[in-house]
Parts: C-alpha cells; structure tokens; sequence
C-alpha cells in the first residue's frame, strides 16, 4: 500500500525490539507523524535498520522504512535510556515457545520491561504488544505502580498478518487496548487511543480490560488454527469417501456465521504465531486449572503435523514406494507467500522429511532461502525455478507464491524427468496439469487425482 507521511504530531514513543513486529511499528508511527526511537540489542538488525535495509522481507516495508528514516524521526539504539524522550513505549520483544515445553519464554519481554523501568515519568504509557499468558500484563501493571514514578501499563496486542503487515498497522480491522482497574489506568487508555488518531480505520476501538486484551491475540489465533485443521480433518475425510474439499468449503464459506476465509485445505499453517501461541494457550490454560477446556487443542495441534507426514507418505507412493535417491524439487521454504519466514514452516519441514527418507531434495523460494538454509543446511538450494524443476522426478508445491500458481505446465514439463507434482496447497488447475500430461495429486480431491 502507498503511505501518505503525516505532518509531525511532536510525540515521541519508544519501541523495545525492532524485530517483524517492532520495526514495522515504529516506521509505521513515524508515518502517522510521532517521533519514535528504536531501542533493539541486536547490533547487525540496528545498523541494518538504522541504514534502511530490512532485515527481513515484508512487501513495502523497504520503502517505509527509507522514508521514515528521511524524515529525522526515526532512528535506532540499544540504549534503554533513550526512551527518557518518549512519552509513550511500545513492548514489541518476542515471546517463543520455551525449548522442550509449550509455554512462552517471558524472558526478551522482562529484559525489556526492566531496561524501561529506570527511564519511565509521570504520565508516561507503556503499551504492550508481545503475545503474553494470561495474568502478565496485571502483574507488570503492578510493578509499574510499585516503582512510582506515575506512569501505567496497558495492553494493546497486534494482529498483523504477514505480507499485509503494513497495511494492518495503518488500517487495523479492530484496536483493542486493555487498561487496569483506576483512574490513571483509564488515562494512559486514553493517551494511547489519542496517539492512535491518525490510524486509517473504520474498525472499532475495543477498551477492555487487561486480560480479555491479552486472550484477543491467543483466542484469535486458536480459532484460526482451528478453522484450518477442521477442513484438513475433512480433507482426510475427503480422501477415503472421494469428495471435493475445495467444492465442500466453498459450500460451507458460503454460510455466514462460518465464512471462506482460512477454509484452504491442504499441508497446514505455521509461522511464528499461530504454533507456539496455541501451544502457549494450553500450558496456561493448564496453569490455571482449566486444561480440559483446551484439550480439543491438541487435536488441532495434532491434525496440522499430520499434513506434513500425509505429504511424505503420498511423495513415496507416487515415486514407487522409496525415496531413496529420488530427486525431488519443492516449491516454497517460507510458510506463506509474501514472507520470508521459515518458523515452523510446514514447507521446510516436508523438506526435511523427504531429505531424511533419502530424497534428494532441492528447494526453491522468492525470498526465504538465505533463512531457510540456515535452518536445514542440508538441503540443496537454488533460486532460479527453471533450475530447480530441471531433472526433478516429482515437483511438489508447498508454498503458494504467485510465481509457482503461474507456472506453466507444458513448459515445466519440458524441464522435468518425470511428469509427476503433489499440489500441497490446492492451488494449480488440475486440469490444466494433467492435459500437459502429469500426474498431478492433491490432498483431499481424490476425483482430481488426490
């Protein structure tokens, strides 16, 4: 999307991490027309930053970015005592799935916060962003109170989606601020709603309170998460009794308490989000002693990996019943189009998997490869498409980039050494497929060959 800069509004924000959520903030509020100081520890990502080169992909963001930086208002640090300036500090660190547990690691979100802690003033608001368990922000809130320097804590969670990134910070469907139980807590809602205003939106300002802010983002995601594995569930469903899965979501997206969107069946969601918050919703659940509520999220945990195996296993059967050897080429490393992120990347991941059946695995992708290497060095990588399909016994498509949707059967076919492709993503004209003579198969469309 174009971005209109707005006049300076002479407000100065920090932002604590300057990673896909933090970075994309503070050009954005740069946009709208505040100040704003980037305090990120990570040196490489600050001076990349600090430069105007994106440290990783999302569409527009290289130009917001340069244009921000033009402007004089925006710079980066790792000074914690920076944000003095700033009125208003935005909270935007990670919170990863804890190594060997479901729960979130706290521990980026309370170096933060305790780097903030010194430099906060009477007046000042602390918006936090992270994707948090239940209860976190109200015990921050307190400690806020405790040091008494009369600044307060509020909850404003993201729901950016990747590759729309930009267009969800400036145009958000809905803005949802959690504030605690006082007077002042109320007032610090209120300043940030204000600084708020330059927001294109037709969506509502939600004031709730802090936990109901906090369970917006991971209640958000479950339900999507849940939406995608129920129609993978049919998807299996759809194999064995030899219906369409993409004629019976069109049927049930057509009902409108259900909807469309996120009713694509085939290998699963990913991402940095949707994995590890479900996971983390389940262990606080259980913390909280409500366990059994959640349980059914399991199942959709379950059902989303098992995509990935489903994948594996009709790959075998399609090259004779062993990898070994075989030379497969996969079509996409990120998780979705329009990004470069690999974070439990169903792609990769069946990568991985074909890899370690015996496959000779060669992987493509626009703009994750230099992430994906990194993750799975041991497969082989190239950037150009035509290279990657030349010689391949089986193309499988597992990312639905624009440029593999567009691929020419009749010319692809020529590259390849066997006509065969697995449609990961439901995404190709079969028909159009299987006239230039391949074996085209896809999850849960047995009547196209699936």
């Amino acid at each position: 999307m174009k971005v209109t800069f707005a006049e300076p509004t002479g407000t100065v924000m920090s932002v604590f991490g300057c990673g896909y959520l933090g970075a994309v903030h503070a050009a954005a509020m740069v946009a709208v027309g505040h100040t704003v100081i980037g305090i990120e520890p990570n040196a490489q990502r600050r001076e990349n930053l600090a430069e105007g080169r994106t440290p990783f992909f999302e569409p527009g963001f290289e130009e917001l970015l340069g244009d921000a930086i033009a402007t004089g208002r925006l710079r980066f640090t790792d000074d914690p005592a920076a944000a003095a300036e700033a009125t208003i500090h935005f909270l935007c660190v990670g919170t990863p799935q804890t190594a060997g547990q479901q729960k979130a690691d706290l521990s980026y979100l309370e170096a933060a916060f305790t780097g903030l802690l010194p430099h906060l003033k009477a007046g000042d608001v602390i918006a936090g962003k992270s994707t948090v368990p239940a209860n976190t922000a109200g015990l921050l809130n307190e400690r806020v109170v405790e040091h008494g320097s009369g600044a307060r804590l509020v909850w404003n969670p993201e729901f950016l989606r990747e590759g729309y990134a930009i267009e969800d910070t400036l145009r958000p469907e809905r803005v949802v601020i959690g504030v605690g139980d006082d007077a002042e807590d109320r007032a610090a809602g209120e300043r940030l709603a204000a600084a708020y205003a330059g927001l294109e939106t037709d969506g509502p300002l939600i004031v709730t309170d802090l936990v109901t802010a906090e369970l917006a983002k991971v209640a958000s995601n479950a339900y999507l998460a849940t939406k995608i594995s129920f129609i993978n569930a049919m998807a299996e469903l759809c194999d064995v009794a030899g219906a369409d899965v993409s004629d019976l979501a069109d049927i049930m997206g057509a009902d409108s308490r259900i909807g469309r969107k996120f009713l694509n069946a085939g290998i699963g969601f990913g991402g940095g989000c949707l994995p590890k918050d479900i996971r983390a919703f389940m262990h606080r659940a259980g913390e909280l002693g409500a366990a059994d509520t959640l349980f059914f999220l399991r199942e959709v945990d379950r059902i989303n990996l098992q995509r990935r195996e489903a994948v594996v296993e009709l790959a075998t059967v399609m090259l004779g019943g062993d990898l070994s050897g075989k030379r497969v080429t996969v079509l996409g490393a990120a998780f979705k189009p329009d990004s470069d992120d690999i974070r439990d990347s169903p792609s990769l991941a069946i990568a991985a998997a074909l890899h370690g059946a015996g496959a000779h695995v060669r992987v493509t992708d626009p703009h994750a490869i230099r992430n994906a290497r990194e993750a799975s060095p041991q497969l082989d990588y190239v950037d150009d498409i035509e290279k990657a399909c030349t010689e391949a016994e089986l193309v499988v498509l597992l990312t639905e980039w624009r440029q593999f949707r567009d691929l020419d059967p009749a010319a692809t076919g020529e590259l390849v050494s066997g006509r065969k492709i697995i449609d990961g993503r439901n995404v190709l004209d079969a028909a159009a497929w299987r006239a230039a003579g391949w074996e085209y198969r896809c999850l849960g469309r047995p009547r196209l060959g699936g």
